[in-house]
């Protein structure tokens, strides 16, 4: 181990820090939902954790985190966290695919590790985060459901034209699809993958990703290229907004482009507000 990390402030965490880093997470539910949810199911053991979990501890009292697996992600991190936080990312060099979270700290993140880590894919310097507790405020889509295992075949080639319209590469580049085939059918299995489908065809879906007892986060928005203008996009939101809040959590959120234009007003109409704004750098 390097000087520095000898002498750092950061430590790996486990279990033993566990109340510690959920009273964190849980102080902003929304903006945390990502890494809060895989902390409520695994806890901070890297082993079920799939990630490291680094704490900054001054003087030995945890005060910020920042999850380190296939992203980046800081949490609750002040300009000396996410100092600390950069040494320890550069000193093993970049294992992530990209670095998500608050635009702040994100932006010093980035700017401590361009030198070594650059040049990026994309740079989505400003992602409002948006969220309501509320029922949405226009009509759910009466036809919006919960897709089953038997729309797999349907449903599947809609989440990869969604990913590659969204990321700019396909989810199935590398493997041919496996782990995102997997992440698919996990979602379904678990009743948080929504559709409106038609003659054998998707019309709107959208994803619940991931979900603790304070929030979720809604992704993988996604309407027909053909049918899109006709305000599937309003009303599927709604009845995935309506039923997230009445079965998955008391808080639905999503983040989206800013250079989004369209979809930041279809989300507004449901009833969703911005709370926050992230940044994401992919690599």
């Amino acid at each position: 181990m390097s000087p520095v990390l000898r002498t750092s402030p950061v430590r790996i965490l486990d279990d033993r820090h566990l109340d510690e880093a959920l009273a964190i997470l849980d102080a902003d539910p929304v903006s945390n939902v990502f890494v809060s949810s895989r902390v409520h199911v695994a806890g901070l053991d890297y082993r079920r954790l799939g990630a490291q979990m680094w704490g900054y501890l001054p003087d030995g009292r945890l005060t910020s985190l920042c999850y380190a697996g296939a992203n980046l992600v800081p949490v609750a991190a002040d300009e000396q966290a996410v100092r600390h936080f950069a040494d320890r990312a550069r000193s093993q060099g970049r294992r992530c695919s990209s670095i998500v979270g608050p635009v702040g700290p994100v932006t010093q993140l980035w700017n401590a590790l361009r030198p070594s880590w650059g040049p990026p894919r994309a740079i989505r310097a400003a992602q409002p985060v948006m969220s309501t507790t509320s029922p949405p405020q226009v009509a759910p889509d009466t036809q919006v459901r919960r897709v089953t295992m038997k729309d797999f075949d349907t449903l599947y080639p809609a989440c990869v034209a969604m990913f590659t319209e969204e990321v700019g590469i396909s989810p199935q580049a590398g493997d041919g699809g496996v782990l995102y085939r997997a992440r698919v059918a996990e979602l379904i299995r678990s009743g948080r993958a929504f559709a409106r489908i038609e003659g054998g065809r998707v019309v709107f879906k959208a994803e619940i990703g991931a979900v603790t007892p304070h929030a979720c986060q809604v992704q993988g928005v996604w309407v027909n290229p053909e049918l899109r203008g006709r305000r599937h996009a309003v009303h599927g939101m709604a009845a995935v907004v309506d039923e997230a809040l009445r079965s998955i959590a008391p808080a639905v959120s999503l983040y989206v482009n800013d250079f989004n234009i369209p979809a930041r007003a279809t989300y507004r109409r449901v009833g969703l507000h911005d709370v926050n704004t992230f940044m994401s750098v992919m690599f």
